[in-house]
């Protein structure tokens, strides 16, 4: 598996370099620079396109990559109404509009990236190839633990850009949970939580590998980094996703609806049960790190009451500190949409929320015939879980391999009404083999 073209070999080289990178604390800069570089050259080529231009080669925009790149204005609109609100000032403006471009505007740029001419299988072994390096890097992260060695080994000098915290440019060998003190580590991420993030995208990805080898050590990876990460939400996402993924790219089937009858008639008889069963496996959940639960809960109460009383449309422009209450943890955080609320208003809110829903709609209908779209459809899925759990646009430096796949899943039907113009090449290996990997595929999920 090689990159043939530009935007693979950038692609490529991102991804299966994520441990070179977070080396040297440059995971957070490449991300941005990758998207509005990869973006100018999807534009150059739009622009170079004409008739005389090969059907293969041509870049064509689906109406979902429009939408998110709708959202994500509507975004900056509400940024910048915000500021002149609370009269925040040019310095403040320009300051958060260059976070949005690093932040936000990646949901919109990753998937447009996803029309060029990258093919699916190239993530695939890219993520598999992150995680083998995850499985052999892992014992020197977990000896520096048992050496009671400085959890933070250094702080990379790239800061200087400018970023949310120090955590996104430093070098952690591990961490110590505060509620039980026990370890956790968060490898090439910022906290432990992300590294689950990340993983559950690698999953699905590594579920399409073709290779068995790579497919094995991929899957292997990805439960490691969910284990490691200590991450209530991350073997959850996996197996939710999973779970809800294959209903839907199979509810069409014979089978699948003979079965969801009886389902649905013995789970009314049971409901009681089942909703008081949920409801202690929910207190469990927060119970299980009751101390992050509390503040989780009050920070997403501040934001809500706060944006209700003072910036209900446009929100308040900036993230403000929390009280000693909350740990002193940002207003809105560790919730995508409780941050919206209260940065964005109900304009950043109701942005996400129509893209997030076109998107499951548009990929749930191309998923039923068409693989790829099916593993977009689980990357959005992943997302949208992590909404209640994260902040989207602060992580988008990490799951951007996902939001290419979210944009590949996008332009299957146009792929497919342009193979149907484009002649068989006369070595047919590359088109039977990828046919191969889409019939197999297919069952996976």
């Amino acid at each position: 598996m090689k990159p043939q073209n530009f935007e693979e070999k950038v692609v490529w080289y991102s991804i299966i370099g994520t441990y070179g990178f977070y080396l040297i604390g440059a995971l957070y800069i490449l991300a941005p620079a990758i998207a509005w570089i990869l973006t100018g050259y999807l534009f150059w080529k739009l622009y170079k396109q004409d008739d005389s231009t090969p059907l293969d080669e041509r870049v064509r925009l689906p109406l979902g990559v429009w939408v998110w790149i709708g959202a994500m204005i509507f975004m900056e609109v509400a940024l910048l109404a915000a500021h002149l609100d609370f009269s925040l000032g040019t310095d403040s403006a320009i300051k958060s509009s260059i976070g949005w471009a690093k932040g936000w505007a990646l949901l919109a740029l990753f998937p447009l990236i996803g029309c060029l001419n990258i093919r699916p299988q190239l993530i695939y072994r890219a993520a598999c190839m992150v995680c083998l390096q995850t499985l052999l890097l892992f014992p020197f992260f977990y000896l520096g633990y048992l050496l009671h060695l400085p959890s933070q080994l250094y702080i990379s000098p790239l800061q200087a850009v400018g970023g949310p915290g120090p955590e996104f440019f430093s070098f952690q060998l591990y961490g110590i949970d505060p509620e039980n003190g026990q370890p956790r580590w968060q490898l090439f991420t910022p906290w432990g939580p992300a590294l689950g993030f990340v993983a559950n995208i690698y999953f699905f990805c590594a579920l399409q590998e073709e290779e068995t080898k790579w497919r094995w050590i991929g899957l292997i990876g990805c439960v490691v980094m969910c284990l490691v990460s200590a991450s209530r939400m991350a073997l959850l996402t996996t197996a939710e996703v999973f779970a809800f993924a294959w209903l839907i790219t199979n509810f069409t089937r014979p089978g699948v609806l003979l079965t969801l009858g009886p389902t649905a008639l013995l789970g009314g008889i049971l409901a009681p049960k089942i909703i008081e069963t949920i409801e202690d496996l929910t207190e469990a959940f927060k119970g299980a790190r009751a101390g992050s639960s509390r503040v989780r809960s009050t920070l997403g109460r501040i934001a809500v009451q706060r944006w209700e009383s003072e910036a209900p449309i446009w929100g308040h422009g900036i993230v403000e500190r929390g009280p000693h209450l909350v740990e002193y943890m940002p207003i809105g955080s560790h919730h995508s949409w409780f941050g919206l609320l209260f940065v964005k208003g109900i304009v950043g809110f109701s942005a996400l929320a129509v893209a997030l829903f076109y998107s499951f709609l548009d990929l749930s209908f191309k998923a039923q015939k068409d693989v790829h779209a099916k593993v977009g459809l689980c990357m959005m899925l992943v997302i949208f879980t992590y909404t209640f759990g994260e902040n989207l646009e602060i992580l988008a430096y990490l799951y951007w391999p996902g939001l290419i796949m979210i944009g590949i899943g996008f332009k299957s039907t146009a792929w497919e009404q342009m193979s149907n113009h484009i002649s068989p090449p006369e070595d047919s290996t590359d088109v039977a083999s990828q046919t191969c990997v889409t019939s197999r595929a297919g069952e996976v999920i």
